[in-house]
């Protein structure tokens, strides 16, 4: 009996990363919640719903169900273990955000953004492409995921962009200006201001004025950012466990489909 109610207490930590370097350090804190991210910069309310392009700034919000509150359903005890969202309660439409990630140098990357979204949001589709990363959620609610994801440590200017189409370039070589490769020109940047600039929307549509979205992060910057494991930084070799963990894995999955006898004892 005292047993079990020892067992009661043990409280689940979740593990999301293993390793002690900077690199799986990096990992951790953006996939941990309860870490904060560094904002860096701050993008006005009506600049985010134009860089985004799904409604007109100050416009309202459309709906495609009433407020939940002025739904009747039948009782139903998920709807008290999961509190909806600030879109869903509202009754708002689904809406979208696309970020592609450099190649080079990039402080996060579209598996791990996956990770972070499932992480940090909640009512979220996501889905990961080779060098992009796209978030579905509530209109209004994804709007606000867009701030965070520009405004803080998980968005460099230079490499990192919003593309809702067109998303071609992550592997391509950056320009004079340390930019990636964007084949629509939705950004430049702005020699005078010293920062980066969008003249055009996700989608590719002219904007009536240019969006500065901030300067783009050093060298120094970036190395101690990064999120990729590299022969000059933090080599993937030393991943010890890590190597140990995805061999266990591989072995689950041939020799449990092969014959599940043969995972006993692994």
């Amino acid at each position: 009996m005292n047993s079990l109610s020892e067992k009661k207490k043990i409280k689940y930590e979740q593990q999301f990363y293993p390793g002690t370097e900077k690199v799986s350090e990096r990992r951790r804190k953006l996939m941990d919640p309860e870490r904060r991210l560094v904002k860096l910069r701050e993008i006005p309310d009506d600049d985010i719903v134009q860089l985004l392009g799904h409604r007109a700034p100050g416009s309202l919000y459309t709906s495609v169900h009433p407020p939940l509150d002025e739904i009747m359903e039948p009782y139903d005890p998920m709807r008290e273990l999961v509190l909806p969202t600030p879109g869903a309660q509202a009754g708002d439409r689904i809406r979208y955000v696309q970020f592609t990630d450099s190649f080079w140098s990039p402080v996060i990357a579209p598996w791990l953004r996956a990770r972070m979204y499932f992480n940090r949001f909640r009512g979220v589709d996501t889905v990961i492409y080779s060098g992009r990363q796209i978030l579905e959620m509530r209109e209004r609610d994804v709007e606000a995921a867009t701030r965070m994801l520009i405004e803080t440590e998980v968005f460099d200017p230079a490499r990192t962009a919003l593309k809702g189409l067109t998303v071609h370039g992550h592997a391509l070589r950056l320009d004079s200006d340390g930019l990636m490769f964007d084949a629509r020109r939705r950004y430049m940047y702005d020699k005078n201001l010293k920062e980066v600039v969008y003249i055009k929307d996700m989608s590719a549509k002219m904007l009536d004025d240019p969006i500065p979205v901030g300067r783009p992060l050093t060298d120094e910057e970036l190395n101690t950012m990064d999120v990729t494991y590299r022969w000059n930084l933090t080599p993937y070799k030393s991943r010890t466990e890590l190597l140990l963990i995805i061999t266990r894995a591989t072995n689950f999955r041939i020799l449990g489909g092969f014959k599940p006898d043969l995972i006993k004892g692994l």
